[in-house]
């Protein structure tokens, strides 16, 4: 059961901006995130924390606590074992005040004013939300990663940043915490993340964004730091968790299927589910047998389920090396791989 602390010192003034923070077992690192929280707004009253101690044996609950206290408007849920990323920040999402909300994960951190930033061109804008470039940080490397859109500071459709098929596009740009939504994105439903996902839960959340959100714009603000590496992330396990990728996939399939312009971003849904199955066959040689064979199992019942002809043509443009991982599985899918 999720325990709930609210900081009792809250202003009666509204928040601008709130700030959803899930976190399992991010001791190590929490600090210097809630620290740069701390730094976004000239007035921290502008600013609330939704934290969720998403089942941590670590100290991740006390530094939460501790950190609680320093913002005007802050909530700490806690749940006594993991539900997930997904879960968590859906869990969040039913706590946000203001205009607008966003996204941050407990081993990564925001430079100063970065909020500022955003919420100002949000409103400036006036469209449904924003995406941003991020910089990774590995060691002491850092190297920024812009989002993959060449125009900035134009508001467009959404759906006009989803293609073209075979090159990178805002879908394959599926960051949560890359950005702002304004709240209207909560009150219409496109801000939840399908529950339950341990990981690729952000693929159906931004390809529903893109679907349906009406405006949306790509702009410069004060970067997003993005820690890789770390040993606890989804990126760098290899257990069971990684099996959702598989049913996140067959999400973003039906979405598209539903879509009025089904015909036109159907390749697009393919190319990105066998790109991704061939990354992970490839990682699966790494798991235990027990789960690389159901990471297989799941890739074949996944592709089994994509339209043959759309699969004829992303394989016709799919580099050598991935169509080589990929022939098995499209071959004991039903496609001549």
């Amino acid at each position: 059961m999720t325990s709930r602390i609210v900081h009792p010192g809250s202003p009666v003034r509204t928040p601008l901006v709130t700030v959803i923070l899930p976190a399992k077992d991010a001791g190590p690192y929490i600090g210097t995130t809630l620290e740069t929280l701390t730094r976004q707004f000239d007035d921290p009253a502008a600013l609330k924390l939704v934290a969720i101690d998403d089942g941590s044996r670590d100290d991740t609950g006390a530094l939460l606590g501790h950190y609680a206290g320093r913002f005007p408007h802050a909530e700490v849920l806690r749940n006594p074992e993991p539900r997930g990323l997904a879960s968590a920040r859906n869990q969040g999402l039913a706590h946000v005040e203001g205009e607008a909300f966003c996204f941050v994960d407990g081993d990564d951190w925001m430079q100063p004013q970065r909020l500022a930033v955003l919420a100002a061109r949000l409103r400036e804008l006036r469209c449904d939300f924003l995406r941003t470039d991020h910089v990774t940080v590995s060691g002491m490397r850092r190297a920024l990663v812009r989002a993959p859109y060449p125009w900035r500071e134009r508001v467009v459709p959404p759906r006009e940043a989803i293609l073209p098929v075979d090159e990178p596009s805002m879908v394959d740009y599926p960051f949560a915490w890359a950005g702002l939504l304004h709240r209207r994105m909560l009150d219409r439903g496109l801000a939840a993340f399908p529950s339950g996902l341990f990981t690729a839960e952000d693929r159906p959340w931004v390809w529903r964004l893109h679907l349906e959100a009406a405006s949306f714009a790509v702009v410069d603000a004060p970067a997003l730091l993005y820690r890789r590496g770390v040993e606890s992330s989804l990126t760098q396990v290899h257990d069971r968790r990684q099996l959702d990728f598989a049913p996140a996939l067959t999400q973003v399939l039906d979405l598209v299927r539903a879509d009025r312009e089904t015909d036109r971003f159907l390749p697009k849904a393919v190319w990105t589910a066998l790109a991704l199955s061939a990354h992970h066959l490839v990682r699966s040689r790494r798991m235990p047998p027990p789960v690389r064979r159901e990471m297989r199992r799941r890739i074949r019942l996944l592709l089994q389920d994509l339209p043959a002809a759309e699969v004829a043509g992303v394989l016709a443009r799919l580099d050598g090396p991935r169509r080589r991982v990929l022939a098995r599985s499209l071959r004991r899918g039903g496609h001549a791989g």
